[in-house]
């Protein structure tokens, strides 16, 4: 599927401009729900010139209007003739220096809300390195004393989807790990550090 070449440019123009919902916006702008509201309320991107899909031939204003009057529509892109943004090549992540103090308190919270993330997944969801993350999960930190948790995904740091597919992966990997020690998934979890599923006492 083809996504606007300015995703969060246009989810602010059409959060300016129209009466669509924060769903609908971030599935036509393959963005999280989060990353959408975040960018309606000002918390990230403060300033951020909007970029209208009418404009660039992305959009229709029939379309726009269409979608605005059923919540459960989603908007079409327009079939163009330009070429389509190449997938970012894997490496090093780019975060703009204003967003690097943000790092450590995200590392933060990745550990305490999401156990089951080995610190190789938190160093490259939030551009981080494991020797950090190994610091901030034995309180070995520098800023540990005064670190406060922030979710990465409305701060910018990464994607809800990004997010999705490392729990994802964590947890095919701890069904891996059970099924090759012959144990249940929650003692393999208490193994590993990790938090297991509670279960009923009959």
């Amino acid at each position: 599927m083809a996504y606007p070449l300015m995703p969060k440019a246009t989810a602010a123009w059409l959060v300016d401009n129209t009466a669509l919902t924060f769903e609908q916006i971030a599935e036509f702008c393959n963005l999280h729900p989060l990353e959408v509201q975040a960018l309606a309320d000002g918390e990230v991107n403060t300033g951020i010139m909007g970029a209208s899909p009418i404009l660039n031939g992305e959009l229709t204003a029939e379309e726009i209007a269409r979608c605005e009057k059923n919540s459960n529509a989603k908007l079409k892109m327009c079939k163009t003739d330009l070429p389509k943004p190449r997938a970012r090549s894997k490496g090093p992540r780019y975060t703009p220096v204003t967003k690097r103090t943000e790092k450590p308190g995200a590392v933060l919270f990745l550990i305490k809300k999401y156990p089951e993330l080995v610190d190789v997944q938190i160093a490259r969801l939030v551009g981080s390195t494991k020797p950090t993350v190994d610091a901030i999960r034995n309180k070995t930190h520098a800023q540990s004393s005064t670190l406060k948790a922030v979710d990465p995904v409305t701060t910018g740091l990464c994607t809800g989807e990004e997010l999705d597919k490392a729990l994802k992966k964590a947890q095919r990997r701890i069904e891996r790990q059970a099924k090759a020690s012959g144990t249940p998934a929650a003692a393999n979890a208490q193994n590993s550090g990790e938090t297991p599923p509670k279960t009923e006492v009959v």
